[in-house]
């Protein structure tokens, strides 16, 4: 435990005091000021809400007549619930706000848990300035009857419960705004709904309505309408009568027509018509510009009437959204649209399975191993795993990949790469907008593997029939091959890429201004390599040069096929015809496969310059950084961006982060591996997959983000601290710092740049031992206070490496939002340490300087069933008291000299320096 303690230092007059104080924060039943937040009372993240509540009722503090919100959770006992909601009547007489929410608590599955909350006492309705009810995730099947008698109730939240239908008497609130019933069994609505004159927003999606009552369009004050996932086939006429409408919703049902009208709605600024029925919209719709819809049959002749019974009837195609906690989903054959948490979504069309079946997916960081890319090619996206591997749909599946376009797309294209049968494929791909910098791959796939995004240049390909063809570039037409009648017995396919060189990099590479070069062209062929008939290939003449006045002394021919390390000269081997713009050659057999290049130059050894171009055409110009967050300088961000991205990237990072210039340019091929080492006393402080020997690993891909956080320690106290990074895998023997010095400076050095750290000075050190994180003694957090003590950086990475699993039940008893969890699953998946650190310094940077954090995370522990944690934290509390007491004993300090709140911040005393 001792390594835990480093850097404590409490600030109680005595110990007893603070031992005292400490207790008394923790044992003692919180009362209103704890809980209350403004005029806000929160007791949904509280065990035992109702039993807090009744207990405040009893006493009747004075705070609690002034509380305007109120928050409980569903999740408790019924009848206990139903008792504490009896009491907030005569309670709370200002209150404008009631939650009484399920859906805080998970399945094993991760599903959300709806609450107990069947009914509510009659009681309630004498809340008189009640403006805000919500009661979703619940188990409501009919709206309890003092609902409609809240005359004040302007928003009324009902989703994910139970309800079948809705009363009557909800007519009757003059005030109500926004009505929110998404997620129930609603069937058909009351038709006093049209009553309701002062309703803005409402939400019925995700329902079983099969009709909508006339007087809906008495609904004059109605800004948006949502009906999507519904039964719905036709609209009454009087929607068009909804003069203030300004959203209409309606993707996912049944609507075969739509009713005239709708596209003169004066402030109507969108219609979402998707996937429905729609065979014939009015004009009006189809030009106008807010109208959404695809996914009708749009055109297409509608069903016969003369069908024999037991036609199928179209069904609804149930639609599931993925949570970032869950790897897995059913799939019926009656098909259904998936949108996983990634980013990724699935189109199962009806009877893709026969039987149903569970899917499983995973996104996998990129590496070597799992991207195969040619040459030129770049990676876009991730890795996405689906399972079950190789299983046939009985229909092809649509899969949208989403990625961010590259900024270079001339002569190139994008598709999705998969492997199948040991092999990998490129599948056939559109291409989707969602935002102006953000694009989907789409592609329909038989059958579950790996697929990502990759650009490429441009691909064309033919089937070579045994009557001859022609192939020719869409990319650069004058780049052509002949196959003449007889080439091939068997049809085959044959591939072609171009890719053209910049004639500023070539005349620096070669030092002369008339050098130039054709393009590239790359052929591949399915089947047997060689041909029965010649095949005649045509290149353009390098740019600058005729037919008419080129020096055929000067031109060269050049063939190179893998493995080969080097191009050959072959311009002595074919009969080179020219014509004025074009040179044109025959070729017997495309092998392994061949690449052919016409360089114009006097240089007379072209292949070595020829190697060293083919080089510079995969090389990518980046710069390295490493940045150092402002709050936290143990933590330590590497990236190598792209030459063209440093500077926005930099003003990006520059508000959280600080740290040297970036390095200088180097040149990297795409997918090479480097890494990044400290050196000069730093280490890495975790325990990663991609961390070996201290040293941190990466892999250069041009258009992802290639970056990395780290907490790095140090054991020593001194200035002149660097991390360094160098290409290839990290070594099975990393030499020490003076031969990796040494091996800067050779002429084929694997250092590419070294970049200097800042640590804070230390004032302490630890014995061996050491826990996660504990051998930092200076603290950039200065969480808690006087009264319970203070923890430093070290403690709280020493509780983070405890936590485990149970991490975000102590985020929700530590008051973050559902949200905010969510988004760190997200931010972090695949990585538990770097979820639960994130969230545990995030809070405690938002906590800094404020009274009672300490005490705050000790109930959060206890409430999470973490007592173990708990008790580690009180020891380390407690042993710095100790600690800090002996050392004013040593230094001859009497208490009384400390005045009554303890040291200074200038006095205070660090445990280990004591």
């Amino acid at each position: 435990m001792d390594a835990v303690v480093e850097g404590l230092e409490p600030q109680a007059a005595t110990a007893e005091d603070a031992a005292r104080d400490a207790t008394d924060a923790v044992d003692a039943g919180p009362g209103v000021t704890p809980l209350l937040a403004g005029n806000r009372l929160s007791l949904d993240l509280y065990p035992r809400g109702c039993h807090r509540l009744l207990h405040l009722c009893a006493q009747q503090p004075h705070q609690l007549l002034e509380v305007e919100f109120l928050q409980l959770s569903g999740h408790e006992d019924p009848q206990l619930l139903e008792a504490t909601l009896a009491q907030v009547p005569g309670s709370l007489l200002r209150l404008r706000s009631l939650v009484l929410k399920g859906g805080q608590r998970r399945d094993a599955g991760g599903a959300s848990l709806r609450g107990s909350l069947t009914t509510l006492p009659a009681g309630l309705s004498g809340l008189a300035c009640l403006a805000h009810l919500d009661l979703s995730f619940n188990n409501l099947e009919t709206l309890p009857a003092c609902v409609p008698q809240m005359r004040s109730l302007g928003a009324l939240l009902l989703s994910h419960n139970r309800l079948s239908e809705l009363p009557e008497a909800l007519g009757a609130l003059p005030a109500l705004t926004f009505l929110s019933v998404t997620h129930n069994r609603l069937q058909t609505l009351p038709t006093a709904l049209g009553a309701l004159t002062t309703l803005q927003r409402l939400d019925l999606s995700e329902n079983l309505l099969d009709t909508l009552p006339p007087e809906i369009g008495g609904l004059s004050s109605l800004a948006e309408l949502n009906l999507a996932s519904n039964r719905l086939q036709s609209l009454p006429a009087s929607l068009a009568g909804l003069r203030s409408l300004q959203l209409l919703v309606l993707h996912s049902n049944l609507l075969v027509s739509v009713p005239a009208g709708l596209d003169r709605l004066p402030l109507l600024t969108r219609l979402d018509l998707r996937d429905n029925q729609l065979r014939d919209v009015p004009p009006e719709l189809l030009d106008a510009p807010f109208v959404r819809l695809q996914g009708n049959p749009l055109g297409e002749a509608p069903p016969d009437p003369c069908s024999p019974p037991g036609t199928p009837v179209v069904r609804e195609m149930p639609r599931l959204f993925l949570t970032s906690d869950l790897d897995s989903f059913p799939v019926t054959s009656q098909g259904c649209s998936v949108t996983l948490a990634c980013g990724v979504r699935l189109q199962f069309p009806a009877g893709a399975t026969a039987t149903p079946v569970t899917i499983h997916y995973r996104l996998w960081l990129p590496e070597p191993r799992l991207v195969p890319l040619g040459p030129h090619d770049s990676l876009l996206s991730g890795v996405l795993e689906l399972q079950p591997h190789g299983v046939a749909f009985q229909q092809e599946v649509g899969l949208w990949l989403l990625f961010v376009p590259p900024r270079a797309r001339r002569c190139r294209e994008v598709v999705v790469r998969t492997l199948s049968d040991d092999s990998w494929s490129d599948l056939e791909t559109q291409l989707e907008e969602e935002a102006p910098k953000r694009l989907w791959a789409h592609c329909q796939v038989p059958h579950f593997s790996w697929f990502l995004v990759v650009s490429r240049p441009v691909s064309d390909t033919c089937l070579v029939p045994p009557e001859g063809t022609l192939l020719c570039s869409s990319g650069h037409p004058g780049v052509k091959v002949t196959f003449p009648p007889g080439a091939t017995e068997e049809p085959l396919h044959v591939c072609m890429q171009v890719v053209r060189m910049a004639s500023r990099e070539l005349r620096a590479l070669l030092g002369e201004p008339e050098g130039a070069v054709s393009p590239l062209l790359g052929l591949s062929q399915s089947g047997d390599p060689s041909f029965l008939r010649p095949v005649t290939v045509q290149l353009p003449l390098p740019p600058g040069v005729t037919g008419l006045s080129l020096d055929r002394s000067r031109l060269h021919l050049l063939y190179w096929a893998p493995p080969a390390a080097t191009w050959d000269d072959i311009t002595a081997q074919v009969a080179l015809e020219l014509t004025h713009l074009y040179a044109r050659f025959q070729v017997t057999h495309f092998s392994c496969p061949p690449r052919y290049w016409l360089w114009y130059t006097t240089k007379t050894c072209v292949g070595g310059l020829a190697r060293k171009a083919w080089e510079r055409l995969r090389l990518h110009r980046v710069n390295l950084i490493a940045l150092q967050r402002r709050r936290d300088p143990e933590q330590v961000l590497l990236q190598c961006l792209p030459r063209n991205k440093v500077d926005a990237t930099l003003r990006r990072l520059l508000e959280r982060y600080r740290g040297p210039e970036p390095s200088d340019t180097v040149e990297m091929f795409e997918g090479e591996k480097f890494f990044a080492a400290f050196e000069r006393g730093i280490d890495v402080d975790a325990d990663r997959p991609d961390c070996v020997e201290g040293r941190v690993c990466f892999v250069f891909y041009s258009h992802l983000k290639n970056v990395k956080e780290v907490y790095v320690t140090t054991t020593l106290d001194r200035q002149a601290q660097a991390v360094s990074f160098y290409r290839g895998a990290v070594p099975e023997e990393v030499p020490e710092e003076a031969e990796a010095a040494r091996q800067r400076k050779g002429a084929d050095a694997l250092w590419m740049a070294t970049l200097p750290i800042k640590l804070p000075r230390l004032r302490g050190s630890e014995g061996p031992g050491q826990r996660l994180g504990a051998s930092l003694s200076l603290a950039p957090l200065n969480l808690g206070d006087a009264e319970t003590g203070f923890l430093t950086q070290s403690n709280l990475l020493s509780v983070a490496g405890r936590l485990g699993p149970d991490w975000p039940a102590v985020a929700l008893h530590l008051g973050l939002p559902y949200r905010e969890l969510q988004r760190i699953r997200h931010e972090f998946r695949d990585d538990l340490d770097g979820q639960i650190r994130h969230m545990l310094f995030s809070w405690a940077e938002r906590q800094a300087g404020q009274p009672g954090a300490v005490g705050l995370l000790v109930q959060a522990l206890e409430r999470s069933d973490r007592q173990d944690v708990a008790e580690e934290v009180r020891a380390v509390l407690e042993l710095g008291r100790r600690k800090y007491q002996d050392g004013i004993r040593r230094t001859s300090l009497a208490p009384g000299d400390l005045g009554p709140s303890g040291p200074s911040a200038s006095q205070s005393l660090d445990p280990a320096q004591a």
